[in-house]
Order: structure tokens, then C-alpha cells, then sequence
């Protein structure tokens, strides 16, 4: 609450995942506009973010939370927006960026914790948040104003099936349809929050080099991720983290519920 009166007409995000790769990426770029209010959701959180927020005029929480618990995390984010009153924000959006790479392989070489890991943390977790996110921003006034936003990072293997990752692909095309559906009740509103399942084209974090460094026998598909590193073809971090932002600014986020940073 402090934070929030500190700033004029904040705008809040709530990112997860965002210590490392593209996660950190995001929140260091979103947070150099002054007035914003992040929420940096991560295993291990990054410290050094609130010193950055904190010189270009803004405000950085980070909530040291494990995902796999979805209904512990989804309750926290609860609590804490019902400390807020509707007219606090000018924007808030709900930011679903946490995902997870099991082992590679054929899915019945995997264990059962992996499996489900993957799936709480890529699936469950953001259906959780964004349920609570969409319960505790009703009535608020920035959705008059199409302010309330949810913004899932998805894959393009969530629309292409790929050998050795099924667990991620299901996670990501769980969370497109998931977005597809979300968008279908929101539409019914007469104040509707907007919601987007963006894949973020091909970044080099470190689920590449996972990727890269996989067997190819459990892995069939590793050469032509070898190819795109080898050919210049993977954005980094800090270029994936401004397209995806670039997106969440666009006058017509959310019309199309799932869309690809690569479709323009």
C-alpha cells in the first residue's frame, strides 16, 4: 500500500517468472517507465530489480512463491488485491510467464513428478492466478477503460506437437484454449478484461540450451534447434521481452485471444 500511494496513477503488473530469461527481461523493461507498480513472482527473486524500479521512478514487490503450489499463490495474489480500492490503478495486468521444461523424452519415460510439475506450474498456476486476478479487479474502475489486461506467454509448441516435450506442448495449447474461453465469459461483461495467449517466437534462454544440449534419441527434433542457433535465427531476451510488451500495448489487444508476436 505504501508503494501504491507513492505513485501517481500507478500501473500495476504481476509477472511470474521473473528472475531469469525473458521474465527478467520483461520486468526491467516495463518497470523503466515511471508511475508502475510490479509484482515480480519467482522461486528465487531477483533483488536487484526493486534498486532498478526504484531509479526510473517506480515501485518492484518481489513475492518469493513456488508455482507447483498454485493454490497457495493464487490465494496470496487474492489477499493482497483485496487491499486495494477499485479506484487505485490506472492499469493492472496479470502477466503468466513461469513455465516449465520437463526431462526430454517419450512421455512414459518421465515420472510422475515431473509430469505434474510441469503441468501445475505451466497450466494450473496461471488458470489459478488469472481466476483470482479477474475475481479481485471486478468492479475496479480501470476496467471501464479496457485497463485490466491478462497476457499468458505461450509456445508455438502449444500449436505444433513436438516428440519429447509432451508435457510443455499440452501445458501450452491448455493455455491457449484456456484464453479462447476466458476471452468467450469476459466478453459477456459489460466492463470485460482482456486476455491474449502470445507465443514470443523463439528466444535464446535457457530452455534452448536444454533443447540444444538434449539426446537426440529422446529428442528427434534437437538439430533444428542446433540449426536456429547456428544460423543467427533466435531473438534474445531483452528483443523477445520488447515485442511481447509492444503486444500488450496494442490498441486491439485481445481481439484475436491467441495470437503469435511473429504474426505482426
Amino acid at each position: 500500500m505504501d508503494q501504491l500511494a507513492s505513485l501517481h496513477a500507478p500501473h500495476l503488473m504481476v509477472l511470474t517468472g521473473a528472475s531469469r530469461g525473458l521474465g527478467l527481461a520483461m520486468a526491467r523493461q516495463w518497470l523503466r517507465s515511471p508511475g508502475r507498480l510490479l509484482i515480480a513472482v519467482a522461486r528465487h527473486p531477483e533483488a536487484a530489480l526493486a534498486g532498478w524500479a526504484q531509479q526510473h521512478g517506480s515501485a518492484c514487490q518481489s513475492w518469493a512463491l513456488d508455482l507447483a503450489d498454485a493454490p497457495a499463490a493464487a490465494q496470496r495474489l487474492s489477499d493482497w488485491l483485496a487491499t486495494l480500492s477499485a479506484g487505485a490503478l490506472a492499469s493492472a495486468t496479470l502477466l503468466n510467464n513461469a513455465g516449465v521444461l520437463s526431462p526430454l523424452g517419450p512421455v512414459g519415460t518421465s515420472g510422475a513428478a515431473e509430469l505434474s510439475n510441469a503441468l501445475r506450474v505451466g497450466l494450473e498456476a496461471p488458470m489459478l492466478l488469472t481466476a483470482a486476478f479477474l475475481r479481485g479487479t471486478e468492479g475496479w474502475s480501470a476496467r471501464q477503460t479496457g485497463g485490466v489486461k491478462v497476457l499468458n506467454i505461450s509456445s508455438g509448441l502449444g500449436r505444433r506437437a513436438m516428440a519429447g516435450s509432451a508435457a510443455y506442448c499440452a501445458a501450452k495449447a491448455g493455455l491457449d484454449h484456456f484464453s479462447r474461453a476466458v476471452a468467450l465469459e469476459e466478453a459477456q461483461r459489460p466492463h470485460p478484461a482482456r486476455i491474449v495467449s502470445l507465443a514470443p517466437g523463439v528466444v535464446d534462454t535457457d530452455m534452448q540450451i536444454q533443447l540444444r544440449a538434449s539426446d537426440p534419441t529422446a529428442f528427434p527434433d534437437r538439430l533444428r534447434f542446433v540449426q536456429l542457433k547456428e544460423a543467427g535465427l533466435l531473438d534474445s531476451a531483452e528483443v523477445a521481452a520488447s515485442k511481447v510488451l509492444a503486444w500488450l500495448d496494442r490498441a486491439d489487444f485481445g481481439v484475436q485471444p491467441v495470437a503469435d508476436v511473429r504474426e505482426g
